[in-house]
């Protein structure tokens, strides 16, 4: 902008110093102030509108001064003395991991934290967030553009440990990790929202324990597991106890309906009834009853044989 301002300037001085007759560059004098103001006016006009692109937004900046109103994506016509600063209001991913070359700083960088047990656990976290546009002008004036090492990681690292401190380190490992984690949201959210920022998702990436008290860990929940597991054996034997305690109530007690259903009399009018049939059969011929024609099988005789 500047630049072609100062040339076209620069063009309009030589339009006016050849105005002498005995100038050679006389004959140019018209040319000089006509391509000095054309170039005055681009130089303007280039100054005067300002491109932002998707995924950002400028802030304007008159003579150092931050002014409230944001440029958004697109044309933007604005005074041409303004300096306008783009800034990314895009999702962007800060992570701090103990494996080298995994998060924003070279080398390990996990936080290291004391739980209440006094052990020393060490914790990989990422968080994505992105920079609220209605407050980019408020971020570049009270922060700067080095917020990540101004906000974003101070306030994790230090709100992390406070939180940690709440915590055995086998709660952070096993039952409790999404209750820190919800913690831990809520804090670094509260801290974000004050200054312009949105946080859209933390994650907590590992735990490390020190090996033995990992160990130590991993067996108490192995054995809480076969505990469990022996509960629900003894559970599953206990019912099929109960299910055959039921049925062999029921077939006694069915038994002694039957015992106390079946007198002689019926007894004997079935047996009657099964003779008569028998009588009936081609094959049937004789019909020999007990002594006592009463209680006996009869027998039945083939008259073939």
């Amino acid at each position: 902008m500047f630049g072609l301002i100062f040339l076209g300037v620069i063009g309009i001085i030589l339009g006016f110093v050849s105005s002498n007759k005995e100038n050679p560059l006389n004959k140019f004098r018209a040319l000089f102030i006509v391509v000095g103001v054309c170039v005055i006016s681009i130089g303007i006009f280039t100054s005067a509108v300002r491109q932002i692109d998707a995924g950002t937004v400028g802030v304007q900046k008159l003579f150092g001064e931050v002014q409230k109103e944001v440029l958004y994506e697109g044309l933007n016509l604005i005074n041409p003395l303004i300096d306008v600063v783009k800034v990314d209001t895009r999702q962007q991913n800060y992570t701090m991991s103990s494996t080298p070359g995994e998060g924003n700083v070279r080398g390990e960088d996990g936080i290291s934290v004391l739980t209440s047990d006094g052990l020393q656990v060490v914790i990989d976290l990422s968080v994505i967030f992105r920079i609220n546009p209605v407050n980019a002008p408020e971020v570049i004036k009270t922060i700067g553009p080095k917020y990540e090492s101004v906000i974003v990681r101070p306030t994790i690292r230090s709100k992390i440990r406070d939180i940690a401190a709440n915590f055995l380190a086998i709660q952070l490992y096993s039952e409790k990790k999404e209750e820190f984690e919800s913690e831990l949201r809520v804090i670094i959210q509260e801290v974000f929202d004050k200054n312009g920022f949105i946080l859209e998702q933390l994650l907590v990436r590992k735990i490390g324990l020190p090996e033995s008290v990992k160990q130590s860990i991993e067996d108490k929940l192995k054995a809480d597991q076969e505990a469990q597991k022996m509960q629900f054996v003894l559970q599953k034997e206990r019912l099929e106890a109960d299910r055959k305690r039921v049925e062999a109530q029921g077939i006694a007690d069915r038994q002694k309906i039957l015992d106390m259903g079946l007198s002689n009399k019926i007894l004997m009018y079935e047996q009657i009834q099964v003779q008569k049939e028998l009588v009936k059969s081609p094959n049937s011929k004789i019909i020999v009853l007990g002594a006592d024609g009463k209680n006996s099988t009869p027998l039945i005789i083939n008259g073939s044989r």
